[in-house]
């Protein structure tokens, strides 16, 4: 078991994200953005002086929390399919040079003018299925988070690629169902529970992404890990009393959000917040493995 974190949530350069992990005492990072560029977009100068970087101060990048298939995409528009061939290649090279073993992806975004049983499933299936056919050949595995994309729609979108895509694993985030609507109920779609996700579809899990809040006038207000509805102890309790020996990698969205450029504070503030999320999932998780 090990701890990591997207550390572009505490520093937005490779300097800050360093810095913030080794304070942590950890040496791992889940990396996402540095100076605003997915690691699998940098430049390869760009790239080459972040590995160097890494290695010097002995950190491993142990997931890439890529951007292919995201909700950001839409399965409808054939050039995104190719930018995530691009970005997939990419990353299988820059993958294998760090010795990462895992890389986050998802299944499009969901297409609001469509029913839940109108999502192009077979379409998204089979682009998926290339996608995680050419990293498994490469000896890495791709792991899917269910957050605003069609596997995110609910537990039972999830297993449906589970079911069709071979080889494919999870990432579960505890945060993410509390602001998705949940199409495995009826309409009008309440949220979904954090709890009642994760058990449905843990024997897949092999990894686990850590957000946490409320849903308030129906927006997502973020907060510590374990003050929230994300079920994070009571998930952390059940993954370790089943032998869980993953990741837990530390999304907070508190200092900065990724996809939320309106949430901003000075960097110092950012990177206290991050240490003190990385603090309290430690405790949280310590509390978890005692109980076994």
């Amino acid at each position: 078991m090990y701890f990591t974190g997207f550390a572009d949530e505490a520093a937005k350069g490779i300097d800050g994200q360093i810095k913030a992990t080794l304070d942590l005492g950890w040496h791992n990072i889940e990396a996402r953005a540095i100076d605003g560029v997915n690691i699998h977009d940098l430049d390869d100068a760009a790239f080459d002086a972040v590995a160097e970087k890494l290695s010097r101060a002995g950190i491993q990048i142990n997931c890439f929390g890529s951007a292919i298939a995201n909700w950001a995409k839409s399965i409808e528009k054939e050039e995104d399919f190719e930018k995530d061939l691009e970005q997939t290649h990419r990353a299988i090279i820059r993958m294998k040079r760090l010795g990462t073993p895992l890389i986050r992806i998802m299944s499009y975004a969901v297409l609001k003018d469509r029913a839940p049983e109108d999502q192009l499933r077979e379409k998204r299936i089979e682009r998926l299925r290339r996608i995680v056919d050419l990293f498994l050949d490469a000896g890495i595995q791709p792991v899917h988070e269910n957050c605003m994309n069609y596997g995110g729609m609910g537990w039972s979108f999830t297993l449906d690629l589970i079911d069709n895509i071979p080889g494919l694993k999870l990432v579960f985030d505890t945060g993410n169902p509390i602001f998705n609507a949940d199409y495995t109920k009826k309409a009008p779609y309440p949220m979904q529970s954090s709890w009642e996700f994760y058990n449905i579809v843990r024997g897949h899990i092999a990894y686990i992404h850590i957000k946490d809040g409320k849903m308030a006038d129906g927006k997502m207000i973020y907060s510590y890990c374990g003050e929230g509805d994300g079920d994070v102890q009571k998930i952390l309790n059940d993954a370790f009393g089943r032998g869980y020996d993953g990741g837990i990698s530390i999304e907070p969205h508190l200092g900065a959000v990724f996809h939320d450029p309106s949430v901003k504070s000075d960097a110092e503030k950012t990177m206290a917040m991050y240490h003190e999320y990385g603090k309290r999932i430690e405790k949280i998780v310590e509390t978890a493995r005692n109980r076994t």
